[in-house]
């Protein structure tokens, strides 16, 4: 079998280890020209039903056990006046979500992995049983299966859904500090190990620890889609005073994060439709934010690298097509428990009323 999967993220990834693991061979094709072509992004907290199955499928769980960061599992809520409403600390032994780095992650699982970078997919065309690929640049190629693992703008997805993503009203922008416990040990203090929040009227700003010092920055808001209109957002000055301007009035020990920030990055809150589902089409099928984009709200990766373990199991022991329906299946019924989740998780995190964020909180932990 020609077994062929698009986009190298957490899911695509997990699904070409397992199935590396089982004796099965698969082409890895990623539109990036290389592994650093772009920043990675903030770390991920890995649940142990969820992302850390996956792992132990691939049999990379003690590996990322010695990566991970257990005390990055920390939160710390403020309101918008800098005081600390909630200040959570895992136990000694808490292995619920332990944190890693999307780059260490990354790493651990291309291991011995083939990677095909600078493959870019243009499109998919089911044919004959299987698929034929079809490239930015250079000849189309068929496969047996072609799994769609390419993210929220997936090229492989129209191949069996006409589904887009949608714009959630919510948005945000990224930026970060370096070597922040050397030059800013406030600043350290003021996240702390894991994470930290603050809630205010329809905005937040979410600042996440990451390993070397670095710290990850979010400051989310409800806005039209077009709300930098008039800002040139490569105009990271501009950007940091539009941020300033749209939080004025809270602690200045939050706006310190942003005023800090080097670069800015827009990255709006899109989504699938929350019971996303196809009718099957051989020869090629979705996994990841792919088949089910959701709010950032720690469950996307999880689910995208355990749906990618599944499928890999799911076609290395049986009928190729069968095993593609059964796992299409069971994805749906956990994708779309989830997608209710985060969506409504979304509605009370960036709310008219901050202590809807503050019950979430309290409930969850």
């Amino acid at each position: 079998m020609r077994i062929a999967v698009v986009g190298g993220g957490p899911g695509g990834l997990t699904f070409a280890r397992v199935l590396h693991r089982l004796g099965r061979s698969v082409t890895l094709l990623e539109r990036d020209p290389g592994p650093d072509a772009r920043p990675p992004g903030g770390s991920l907290d890995l649940q142990e039903g969820l992302g850390q199955l996956a792992l132990e499928k691939a049999g990379l769980l003690a590996q990322f056990q010695a990566l991970s960061r257990p005390e990055g599992q920390a939160m710390r809520i403020l309101d918008v006046d800098g005081r600390v409403l909630r200040d959570w600390h895992p136990g000694a032994d808490e292995q619920a979500n332990p944190e890693i780095d999307r780059r260490q992650l990354r790493d651990l699982l291309i291991g011995p992995l083939e990677v095909q970078w600078g493959r870019a997919v243009t499109r998919v065309v089911p044919e004959n049983d299987g698929a034929v690929v079809h490239f930015a640049n250079g000849e189309p190629e068929s496969f047996d299966l072609v799994v769609g693992a390419d993210g929220a703008w997936s090229r492989v997805r129209p191949a069996v859904s006409p589904a887009t993503a949608r714009y959630t009203g919510v948005t945000a922008v990224e930026t970060d500090l370096r070597d922040v416990g050397t030059h800013r040990p406030d600043l350290t203090r003021l996240v702390g190990d894991g994470a930290m929040a603050v809630y205010g009227v329809n905005r937040a700003v979410v600042a996440q620890r990451n390993s070397g010092g670095q710290v990850k920055i979010y400051a989310q808001f409800r806005a039209p889609l077009n709300w930098h209109a008039d800002l040139d957002l490569t105009d990271h000055d501009a950007v940091r005073s539009s941020l300033l301007e749209r939080f004025d009035g809270w602690a200045d020990p939050v706006l310190e994060l942003l005023r800090q920030g080097r670069t800015f990055v827009h990255r709006p809150i899109h989504v699938l439709p929350v019971s996303h589902t196809w009718t099957h089409v051989r020869g090629v099928t979705l996994l990841g934010d792919a088949a089910h984009l959701m709010p950032p709200l720690g469950a996307g990766a999880n689910l995208a690298m355990l749906d990618g373990a599944e499928l890999a199991e799911a076609i290395a022991t049986g009928d190729l097509d069968e095993g593609v329906r059964g796992f299409e299946e069971r994805m749906w019924a956990r994708a779309g428990r989830w997608a209710q989740i985060t969506a409504a998780g979304l509605e009370r995190l960036v709310s008219p009323d901050p202590a809807e964020a503050l019950a979430l909180f309290d409930r969850v932990n």
